[in-house]
């Protein structure tokens, strides 16, 4: 039901303007990086954005020949079944745990049966070692 493993995120903090993420979106393509995941918002005049790759060192190289300073952070990446509620039963686990989450989003389509969960927690580690109990 779940699988988890370690993995990589960019985070990339860059100026809130319209077609901000859109120039980002562009290089990002242009170098043949796969997006599997992503999380964007804003924070008063600053934009951040969370973004799995299919090739995180590769998406490093492009947004840094790009001047957008992208920072690597470890995360724990979450296969999971695409259904009601998977959500909830993760969540718990980690709750039974106390294991306190940071931050989470997932990528899913209706079409597909699994979906990609990305977490960040107190005790990475140990909520790998939870969820794939």
């Amino acid at each position: 039901m779940l699988k988890a493993r370690q993995g990589k995120e960019v985070v990339v903090r860059m100026a809130n303007q319209i077609g901000g993420l859109a120039k980002f979106s562009k290089h990002v393509a242009e170098r043949g990086v796969n997006v599997l995941a992503m999380n964007a918002w804003v924070e008063g005049e600053e934009a951040v954005v969370r973004l799995v790759t299919d090739d995180t060192l590769r998406t490093m190289d492009v947004l840094n020949e790009n001047g957008f300073e992208p920072q690597e952070r470890s995360v724990v990446l979450v296969d999971a079944a695409h259904r009601p509620g998977i959500l909830r039963h993760l969540t718990d686990t980690l709750a039974r745990e106390n294991i306190d989450l940071t931050h989470l989003y997932a990528s899913a389509t209706i079409e597909q049966d699994d979906c990609l969960v990305v977490l960040n927690s107190s005790d990475n580690d140990r909520a790998m070692v939870v969820l794939n109990d």
